[in-house]
C-alpha cells in the first residue's frame, strides 16, 4: 500500500491561531519532513474558503502552494485532492500544471473534479451551474489536458470550452503527462470518465462503499474497453490515533470540543461524523486491521489527513512507525 499525507492548508481551520506570516514557514516544514520519511506523496485541497463554514481565517491556495513545494522538495510527489476543473480555464490549469512539473523534475499528480462547494462558486463569481454542466466541463476539461500534454498544443470545440491551437510548452516532463486523479464518486458520469481517462480514481473510502465505487468503475471499464487494473484506487482518510482506545477518544472529544468553538455544535458534529467509526480513526492494531480489510478490495493508495498536524506531530509520527511499516510493502 502507498500513502500520502495531506498538508494543513487553512481549508478545513487546521492554521487557526498561527500567524499568518508564519504560516508557509509550517506547510514547508511539514512537507520536507514528510519527504523525509516513508510518504510517497503530499496533499492540499483546491478551495478557497474554510469548511464546513466560510470564515475569514486564512486558505492557501492550491496551485501556489504546488509551485512552492515543487521548488522546495525534491523527491516527493505533489496532488490536490482535488482541483476543480471550473475554477482555471482548463488550457490554462494545462500550462501551470506542465510548468510545475518542470520545476518539480517531473513529480505532479493531477487531482481533478467536478466541484461542489457552492458558497466559494458564487462567491468567486463562477454562479453554480448544474451538475450536469459542472460534469461536462470536467470530461471536456481532461481531454484538452490530455491533448496539451501529449502534444503541446490543444484545440477544442466545446459546449462548455473552446480553445483553438492553444500553445502548452514547455511540455511535462513525466512521460505520457502528468498522471490524472479523477476525483469523485458519481456512478453515471464521474465514474465514467475515470474509466476513459485516469490513472487513479479517488473515492468513498469505507469498505462497502469502496466495493461498490469499484464495481461501478469495473462495469464502465469493460464498457469502453479500459484495463480495469490499470487503475489505482485510492481513497482519503481522516486520522485519529491513539495508543490505547482511551487516547482515541481522548482526542476525539478534543477534536470536537475544537470544532465546537470555531463552527458552532451541530457543524462540529457533522465534522466529526466524518471520523468517528471511519478506518483511519483507532488504535494502530485496529487502523491496520481495517486498511488491511480495504486493501482486499482493491484499495492501494490511502491518502491521510491529521488534524492536528499544524502544532502537533505525535499521531503522525505514530502512524509513521506502526501503521505504514505494516501496509506499505504491499502495493
Amino acid at each position: 500500500m502507498r500513502f500520502g499525507v495531506f498538508i494543513p492548508q487553512g481549508w478545513r481551520f487546521d492554521l487557526v491561531g498561527i500567524d499568518p506570516a508564519e504560516q508557509w514557514a509550517i506547510m514547508s516544514r511539514l512537507a520536507r519532513r514528510a519527504e523525509a520519511g516513508p510518504w510517497e506523496s503530499i496533499w492540499v485541497y483546491d478551495h478557497f474558503h474554510t469548511t464546513p463554514t466560510p470564515s475569514e481565517e486564512p486558505t492557501h491556495e492550491a496551485w501556489a502552494l504546488m509551485a512552492a513545494f515543487a521548488a522546495s522538495t525534491s523527491r516527493i510527489r505533489l496532488g490536490q485532492m482535488c482541483t476543480c476543473m471550473a475554477y482555471r480555464n482548463p488550457a490554462y490549469l494545462a500550462k501551470v500544471a506542465a510548468t510545475v512539473d518542470v520545476i518539480s523534475g517531473g513529480r505532479v499528480e493531477m487531482g481533478i473534479g467536478a466541484g461542489w462547494y457552492e458558497h466559494e462558486w458564487r462567491a468567486y463569481g463562477y454562479g453554480f451551474p448544474p451538475a450536469r454542466e459542472r460534469l461536462r466541463a470536467l470530461d471536456e476539461g481532461v481531454q484538452i489536458m490530455r491533448q496539451a500534454w501529449r502534444d503541446g498544443v490543444a484545440t477544442l470545440n466545446g459546449r462548455i470550452y473552446q480553445v483553438d491551437g492553444a500553445i502548452v510548452r514547455p511540455l511535462p516532463l513525466q512521460d505520457g503527462g502528468i498522471p490524472l486523479w479523477i476525483a469523485g464518486g458519481g456512478e453515471q458520469v464521474t465514474l465514467r470518465i475515470a474509466a476513459q481517462y485516469a490513472q487513479y480514481t479517488n473515492f468513498d473510502g469505507t469498505p462497502a462503499g469502496f466495493a461498490h465505487k469499484s464495481a461501478v468503475l469495473a462495469d464502465h471499464c469493460r464498457r469502453v474497453g479500459r484495463d480495469y487494473e490499470s487503475i489505482t484506487r485510492s481513497a482519503n482518510y481522516n486520522v485519529i490515533i491513539g495508543r490505547d482506545e482511551r487516547e482515541v477518544a481522548d482526542k476525539l472529544d478534543r477534536l470536537q470540543d475544537r470544532y465546537t468553538r470555531l463552527v458552532g455544535a451541530e457543524k462540529a458534529a457533522g465534522q466529526l461524523r466524518a471520523f468517528r467509526g471511519m478506518p483511519g480513526v483507532g488504535t494502530p492494531e485496529q487502523i491496520v486491521e481495517k486498511l488491511s480489510e480495504l486493501r482486499a478490495l482493491g484499495m492501494t493508495y490511502a491518502i491521510t489527513y491529521f488534524p492536528d498536524l499544524a502544532g502537533d506531530i505525535s499521531s503522525l509520527e505514530l502512524f509513521e512507525s506502526q501503521v505504514i511499516p505494516a501496509l506499505a510493502g504491499d502495493r
